[in-house]
């Protein structure tokens, strides 16, 4: 079952997608709502909603992130991509070797999400707009210190993720050993729809993975493609890590990281040691196609045009005030 929201005016609610469209559930219900309910109380919804008339995707309304996440975390799972990355980020080649030690994530911005389609502005300062195409796994049941099989049960669904990245905010962030902070946190869309678990379970290979093809053009060009199931750990993994000594909530999104082979342009820059393709530009649309889950198309627009950030004040170091 898919389930999606949308915007129609004024008017914010959620939905069951099928073929005709957009069945809207009860007034008042959120996608997040569905969530922690539990996918068969979500599902029961689903098909009572069902039975209502439909509104047409090209009806005059505007999908909108599918659930507003209480957080967000994205990982980087995928060992190619590490390779081509790191050199054009950080000045290093290669995957370092605790790389493969522990499934590494960070936290991003739940305020910045987008919708499928909507405009992305470029973050102020940025020079090096770059995508990220990915997969998220929503979480649907609290949990602790879970266990692979219990981080699978608690798994609701997946969705498609677009991790916007200012390169070169990020690149100077990372030289100081934190973040990214200001280079991640400006856009995250996420969409079409959230895609219940069981739908995905025909993808499976023989090693557990979700083997879905996913690929990334910028206007009309395929830029990247790759299977999902080439992540080094499987989503059941990376919930079970998140949960390891602290808590998953239902509605935590948790993005798979950018796939390698063109996942993202930074990948391309490090291998081939210069800007090609060149950084985003406004006016740039950037389409993003997984299987079993839909596609997501953004515009890349001028952002705002805000004045530099003051560098640090040179300071005496006194410890007591002057009198």
């Amino acid at each position: 079952m898919r389930f999606a929201t949308f915007a129609a005016g004024e008017q914010v609610r959620a939905a069951v997608v099928s073929d005709a469209g957009l069945h809207p559930l009860p007034e008042g219900t959120t996608v997040l709502d569905l969530v922690r309910a539990g996918l068969p109380a979500a599902r029961d919804a689903g098909t009572a909603a069902l039975g209502e008339p439909a509104t047409p995707l090209d009806g005059g309304i505007r999908l909108l992130p599918p659930l507003t996440p209480p957080t967000v975390r994205d990982y980087v799972t995928f060992e190619e991509h590490v390779e081509g990355v790191r050199r054009s980020v950080d000045g290093v080649g290669g995957v370092p070797p605790e790389w493969y030690q522990a499934p590494t994530f960070y936290f991003t911005n739940p305020y910045a999400t987008v919708g499928p389609y909507d405009d992305v502005p470029v973050p102020p300062g940025c020079e090096r707009f770059d995508f990220e195409l990915e997969v998220a796994a929503v979480v649907g049941r609290d949990g602790t210190s879970l266990t692979p099989e219990q981080a699978g049960q608690a798994i609701f669904g997946y969705t498609v993720l677009n991790d916007w990245s200012a390169r070169d905010l990020q690149s100077r962030e990372m030289k100081v050993n934190l973040g990214p902070a200001k280079g991640k946190d400006s856009a995250t869309t996420l969409g079409p729809w959230l895609v219940t678990a069981d739908e995905l379970e025909p993808y499976r290979d023989d090693e557990g993975f979700l083997a879905l093809d996913m690929r990334v053009s910028v206007n009309g060009t395929e830029v990247g493609q790759d299977l999902l199931s080439n992540m080094g750990w499987p989503f059941e993994e990376l919930v079970a890590y998140a949960s390891r000594g602290t808590w998953v909530r239902s509605g935590d999104v948790l993005g798979s990281g950018t796939c390698g082979n063109g996942g993202c342009l930074a990948e391309l820059w490090g291998r081939r040691g210069r800007l090609d393709p060149p950084p985003l530009r406004p006016g740039d649309v950037v389409e993003m196609t997984v299987e079993g889950l839909g596609t997501i198309r953004n515009r890349v627009v001028a952002g705002a045009d805000l004045p530099p950030v003051q560098p640090a004040r040179p300071r005496s170091r006194r410890r007591k005030r002057s009198t």
